[in-house]
């Protein structure tokens, strides 16, 4: 995620007693998620819009290249970004279907420290660091 979108929004301050993922959380979180697509949005329609008055031939090769590969690593860029949307929009979509908030492999509260930090987790701590273990063992 680029780093120069910020979230707004203050963390969530749970009352004494509420129950977990009520609907005043699910929509603290859904304000988060909405509001870093918008941003995430307005990113890609400026690329396109910067990339098209920049669509300049340039006689020298090598002045070129330089533009193709600027080009390049910005379209690698918005391609996270396009992913990334693509994750708040299935993360809405569980809000939405009551499984927000709870890991896709144990079933446990994420927790709403880690939702704050990565709105579009779908795993709790330990699950997660297993998961990356495993990723580095494969690597190997």
């Amino acid at each position: 995620m680029p780093s120069e979108l910020k979230n707004p929004f203050k963390p969530y301050d749970p009352k004494k007693g509420e129950a977990y993922m009520s609907t005043k959380q699910k929509n603290h979180f859904k304000k988060i998620l909405n509001h870093l697509k918008a941003e995430l949005g307005e990113d890609i329609d400026k690329t396109v819009h910067t990339m098209q008055d920049e669509a300049t031939v340039f006689a020298d090769p090598n002045d070129r290249a330089s533009q193709e590969s600027d080009m390049a690593l910005e379209l690698r860029n918005r391609d996270r970004e396009r992913k990334l949307i693509k994750k708040i929009n299935e993360t809405i979509s569980r809000i939405e279907s009551g499984d927000y908030g709870y890991c896709d492999t144990c079933g446990i509260e994420i927790g709403l420290k880690r939702l704050e930090a990565r709105p579009t987790a779908n795993l709790c701590i330990d699950c997660k660091t297993l998961d990356e273990m495993r990723e580095r063992q494969m690597a190997k």
